[in-house]
């Protein structure tokens, strides 16, 4: 399935004709079973798909939306294949999520890209531009910026002084690049991600807190995605680093001198004090917090809300406030749950004991 998905990618989707469920299921590598050769035309939900669309099957919570799909073909996991359904055919295959990657390019193509440059961006003279850059409109390029081949700089888009990318660079409207960030290929900002911004460093003192000047490199390796509004701090005097292949959600906020390791995922409001370390693999759930100074081992998993305040070993999972292991967390739930059904004798218990 990752050799299809990697011609997929490599050819821009247009791999095979892809318009029958005959086709379909030859490209997926599954088994096809029902009508084989109806027209699709696209992909849809299970409960909006049309008799001319493709969906797919791979969970058991679905088995309703399956049995009244007006699917064309839907792509369903061995164990759930005898599930009853009123698709007209179906493709049984080992990983359907998966297996819809392969088909989406080729029935939802991207948007278009603009060529060229701009008549209203403004490109520093000692800017570096590669071949085949887009550069949009009102876009700022300052002065010794490095964009690679394949660039596509969005519109209202500012690039510091110094910063560099690699080729392939994807920076969505109105994102914000200060100065010296280094990126790598295929680096991703979505629309008013902030990266490389001096972090919250001050000094109190008798006048007042005065900020500490922050020099240390802001660096985005390769394949790293930055979601919108996201900002990534750079470092006081050590580095802020995004470890190759980790994807930042929205709202996102890594702080001055973090390290992530590669292929992190960090959902939605995921915050990271400073200095912390973080392995590779390691995946944050929606508005969970980091304090500073914590190391979290590769592999681990932080669930959604958890407040990170000790250093978490490599392949655990940690919930709850402060965060610790999460079975430990689900008997502590347990436990309080329980106490309202201990509680309730032991005041009526008190009640009768009360003199009168």
């Amino acid at each position: 399935m990752s050799e299809g998905l990697e011609r997929l990618r490599a050819d821009g989707g247009d791999e095979g004709k892809l318009n029958t469920p005959s086709a379909i299921a030859e490209q997926v590598g599954g088994e096809l079973h029902g009508d084989g050769d109806l027209v699709i035309r696209g992909i849809a939900p299970l409960d909006r798909a049309g008799p001319d669309q493709v969906s797919l099957l791979a969970h058991a919570r679905y088995a309703n939306w399956f049995s009244s799909t007006r699917a064309g073909v839907v792509l369903v996991s061995p164990e759930l294949a005898a599930l009853p359904g009123a698709p007209l055919a179906r493709v049984i295959v080992a990983k359907p999520v998966e297996a819809i990657q392969l088909l989406l390019r080729h029935f939802h193509r991207g948007e278009r890209r603009p060529s060229g440059i701009h008549p209203t961006a403004v490109i520093a003279s000692s800017a570096r531009l590669g071949a085949d850059v887009t550069v949009e409109a009102y876009a700022i390029v300052g002065e010794d910026v490095v964009i690679g081949d394949r660039g596509w700089i969005g519109p209202h888009v500012v690039i510091g002084d110094g910063s560099t990318f690699g080729t392939d660079a994807r920076l969505y409207a109105g994102a914000t690049v200060y100065p010296h960030v280094e990126a790598g290929d295929r680096v991703v900002l979505h629309a008013g991600a902030r990266v490389g911004r001096d972090g919250f460093g001050f000094l109190p003192t008798p006048n007042g807190p005065v900020r500490v000047p922050h020099v240390g490199r802001c660096v985005l390796e390769q394949d790293v995605e930055i979601g919108a509004n996201s900002c990534v701090d750079r470092g006081s005097i050590d580095d802020t680093i995004i470890g190759m292949g980790t994807k930042l959600d929205s709202l996102v906020h890594i702080a001055h001198n973090v390290r992530v390791g590669r292929y992190c995922f960090f959902a939605m409001g995921v915050g990271v004090a400073g200095s912390a370390r973080i392995g590779d693999g390691v995946q944050l759930g929606g508005q969970s917090g980091v304090g500073n100074h914590i190391n979290i081992g590769s592999g681990a998993s932080i669930a959604a809300r958890a407040g990170v305040v000790s250093d978490v070993p490599a392949g655990e999972t940690y919930s709850g406030f402060p965060a610790r292991p999460h079975r430990d967390q689900l008997r502590s739930w347990a436990a309080l749950a329980r106490l309202s059904a201990i509680i309730k004798p032991l005041e009526r218990l008190l009640d009768r004991t009360e003199p009168s």
